[in-house]
């Protein structure tokens, strides 16, 4: 198997399951907690909710926010293809291409969200200027660990309401996996160069060798 193929292979297969996750959620669950499923007790459920924003609900402000977020990550998934397309010339470690590879396919995964449901689902907020790059990403896996009013005291998010662990969908666990791989076995991927004592050898000697005067 072409090697491109296969690691581009795995990206297009991320994108592939996070949106049939995404529209088997959309056409089959009520929105909202009527709609919410229990899969382990109260631990884990399956939640279907919408953000505007970036992984795990973030979001920027202002009017134009979402398509200054959207073009961003045009750009951002178009630095991550080139960049999986060099690793993978270059022959890195297969692990850390594959990372790579997860990382470009939950990038795209949400970016199509953005750019298509809008008009596809027509889930674009009320006063987004228009429904094209304005649309909501789908989310659903809900880790219900903890949730409540953060104390008052505590700087920027005192006061607000919030939950321990963000609804999420399969684009930003990818992601998430991606990263946490490279974080944890980043020694693997990028070791040391090893020295060459053959080298360092003849420098020492080089330096120990009297200059011959003229």
């Amino acid at each position: 198997m072409n090697k491109y193929i296969k690691y581009f292979g795995i990206a297009f297969l991320v994108i592939l399951i996070d949106q049939a996750v995404k529209m088997l959620v959309h056409f089959e669950m009520d929105f909202g907690s009527p709609g919410q499923i229990k899969v382990f007790g109260d631990w884990f459920k399956l939640h279907y909710t919408t953000n505007p924003g970036m992984a795990f609900g973030m979001e920027i402000g202002s009017e134009y926010g979402k398509l200054i977020l959207t073009s961003f990550r045009l750009v951002a998934m178009a630095g991550i293809g080139y960049y999986l397309y060099t690793i993978i010339k270059a022959k890195s470690h297969p692990t850390f291409i594959v990372c790579i590879a997860m990382i470009l396919g939950g990038a795209i995964g949400n970016l199509v969200d953005s750019i298509f449901y809008g008009v596809w689902l027509n889930n674009a907020p009320y006063n987004a200027p228009s429904p094209w790059f304005h649309g909501q990403v789908v989310d659903m896996f809900y880790f219900d660990i903890w949730e409540g009013y953060l104390p008052d005291w505590l700087p920027i998010w005192g006061g607000d309401y919030t939950a321990l662990w963000p609804i999420f969908n399969v684009a930003d666990a990818s992601i998430f996996i991606g990263v946490a791989i490279i974080l944890i076995f980043q020694g693997s991927f990028f070791p040391d160069p090893k020295p060459n004592p053959k080298a360092e050898e003849k420098e020492d000697e080089r330096i120990e060798t009297p200059q011959e005067s003229n």
